[in-house]
């Protein structure tokens, strides 16, 4: 029996949004599913958390953050082929600030930056020497406003214990968690403990940061995005930062189950990476969303034909919830219903494939940030009890609460067994 293991990034919205996505999107294929599914609902990675994706994916595929999870830093590093060599790495946005205030006027310029763009703004921040020459910034670009920046110091250790500069991100022990509200500027980065080591990297972070806008300001590429009447990327807003990957056991071993990933984003490939499955990245760059989910379709059956179990991260719904637009995000999930699932299931043998079907996080609309609550997961095969059911955010399934993300997978390969 293979299993597939479909998540849907930040697809639903809370119980108590007034309206919510999942719920009133036409998703036949999805829905076909629903009517031979077992499920129910879990909290990703805790009650009480909004967690951000990376944490959220940890635990979602059976591995207990509190045990495993070394920061996002770390991941991403890994996925864009980025080397730790002892430093400190940190998750990276471009953004759009008032350079005179650090206001900070859009977190993620607009998302308006191109690949491209980042690349070019990426290379006057790469090398950059800090303290006096004995400190350097390795720093690189990957989708859109998104990076990685990696700090070695020459003569002295570095420690991850310091706090965000990106203020909608809170740290909470070893993950960070997304904030409601927050002071729009950007946020100086401070030790979360007394040691030496964590007093020099938060010094080194503040100092990156201002040489960054001071860079960047005039660039040429945000001199060319303003005369076309855009914002600039003149600053970098980090996060999550982890001087080590997660010493997680192989989840081959962990599972007996050989898995294959298929992600668009370098966080999910590097988290592939780190437990052993085999990454299949996703080329997403100048291209129509509906060709993307159409080529992942493809990728998914002919993975499944060589793996024991595929997992497959969709991107679309979380952007729409975060910039707060309901009819953005319904046609989102519409979207990965038509050009993912209607492929999907037209070459797959259900009768020898489980469907595990979930997401990592809620993005409520209405909140235009992660949710703490938690969000529905069904497990579909033809051999299960048939209901008249739509998966949503009311979707009850038979299986109950999750009180932790990490408890999913187990179950799943349970009863993937029962039926081999």
């Amino acid at each position: 029996m293979k299993l597939l293991y479909v998540v849907l990034d930040g697809a639903p919205d809370s119980q108590r949004s007034p309206r919510r996505s999942l719920e009133e999107a036409h998703k036949p294929n999805i829905d076909l599913l629903a009517r031979n599914s077992l499920g129910g609902s879990m909290y990703s990675v805790a009650p009480g958390v909004a967690p951000e994706s990376d944490v959220a994916v940890m635990s979602i595929l059976g591995y207990d953050p509190e045990k495993y999870y070394t920061g996002r830093g770390p991941l991403e590093a890994l996925g864009a082929s980025l080397e730790l060599s002892g430093g400190v790495a940190f998750r990276a946005n471009f953004a759009t600030v008032d350079p005179s205030s650090l206001r900070i006027l859009d977190r993620r310029v607009g998302r308006s930056l191109t690949s491209a763009e980042a690349k070019e703004l990426a290379k006057a921040l790469d090398g950059l020497r800090l303290a006096g020459g004995r400190a350097i910034a390795r720093f690189k670009a990957t989708v859109g406003h998104r990076g990685v920046l990696v700090i070695n110091h020459s003569d002295s250790r570095l420690s991850a214990w310091v706090t965000n500069t990106d203020p909608a991100y809170e740290r909470r022990g070893h993950y960070s968690v997304a904030l409601p509200k927050f002071e729009n500027r950007i946020a100086p980065s401070r030790p979360m403990n007394e040691s030496p080591e964590a007093a020099l990297t938060a010094e080194l972070v503040n100092e990156f940061t201002m040489k960054a806008v001071e860079l960047l300001e005039g660039h040429e590429v945000n001199r060319r995005r303003e005369e076309r009447g855009m914002p600039k990327g003149n600053a970098v807003l980090l996060r999550d930062p982890g001087d080590k990957l997660p010493p997680a056991e192989p989840i081959a071993e962990k599972f007996g189950t050989r898995f294959a990933c298929i992600a668009e984003m370098p966080v999910e490939v590097g988290i592939a990476k780190a437990l052993g499955m085999r990454a299949i990245s996703v080329e997403v760059e100048g291209r129509q969303r509906e060709e993307v989910l159409r080529e992942e379709a493809a990728l998914a059956l002919r993975a499944l034909e060589e793996e024991d179990a595929v997992y497959v991260h969709l991107k679309g719904p979380d952007e729409p919830g975060h910039d707060g637009d309901f009819e953005g995000k319904v046609k989102a999930i519409e979207a990965i219903d038509r050009h993912f699932f209607s492929p999907l299931l037209d070459g797959l043998e259900r009768e020898k494939v489980m469907v595990l079907v979930t997401s990592d996080h809620q993005t409520p609309w209405d909140l235009r940030a992660h949710g703490d609550g938690p969000v529905p997961f069904m497990i579909s095969h033809p051999s299960f009890p048939s209901r008249e059911e739509r998966f949503g955010e009311l979707y009850s399934g038979d299986l109950g609460l999750l009180d932790r993300g990490y408890k999913l997978l187990p179950l799943v390969m349970e009863l993937r067994r029962r039926l081999t």
